[in-house]
């Protein structure tokens, strides 16, 4: 087990999550924001072309990359069906109790004939420290554990949330960026893509 342990480590690249900050092993860092959706289809024509332009003009106002990426997950409905047998055991009228049975079997069969996802959204921030000449090579300057040296760089990080963050609510979409227990929750979902997770919520 200790071995395993090892061996993950050192495919994952990160080396510590401070305050919501994704730290990796080559220095640079990297932020985490969890954004809302937007029912696209059912919008109208004209609200479809200005979400599209205020997108357009999200993307070229910045002037560093972002990462968008969508995690996929099958719903773990089992808290649901506890409540619902929980309920079943409260309800005193006999005709109630039935329905509550009958809607728990429902339930169970359709989750079982159909995969329920549930799409959690994320927008990955980046921030690498300046490159330093030193002689003959270039390194990028690592972020040290040292509390000033983590505020310097999570200052600069923290203009590229804002301007993120900004930009994207012209959408019509929420952006919230993640502390530091729920980034780590997902990347072990990343890394443990078996276990079944409920999703994050947007506040």
């Amino acid at each position: 087990m200790a071995e395993a342990n090892k061996a993950t480590q050192t495919i994952v690249p990160i080396r510590e999550v401070r305050n919501g900050i994704v730290v990796l092993k080559d220095g640079s860092m990297r932020a985490l924001l969890m954004t809302s959706s937007v029912n696209f289809a059912l919008k109208s024509a004209e609200e479809q072309d200005a979400i599209i332009f205020q997108f357009q003009q999200f993307l070229n106002s910045l002037n560093f990359s972002v990462q968008i990426f969508v995690q996929s997950r099958r719903l773990d409905i089992r808290p649901y069906i506890a409540t619902l047998e929980s309920r079943e055991k409260e309800q005193i009228n006999d005709l109630m109790r039935v329905q509550v049975k009958e809607y728990i079997e429902f339930i169970k069969a359709f989750t079982e004939r159909t995969n329920i996802m549930t799409k959690t959204f994320y927008i990955v921030v980046p921030y690498t420290p300046p490159i330093l000449n030193i002689g003959k090579a270039k390194k990028n300057k690592q972020v040290s554990g040292s509390r000033e040296d983590f505020e310097e760089a999570s200052t600069q990080i923290e203009q590229r949330i804002a301007v993120v963050q900004q930009g994207i609510t012209r959408t019509g979409v929420r952006a919230v960026q993640l502390g530091t227990e729920e980034a780590i929750e997902v990347f072990y979902r990343l890394f443990n893509p078996g276990d079944v997770e409920k999703p994050i919520p947007v506040h």
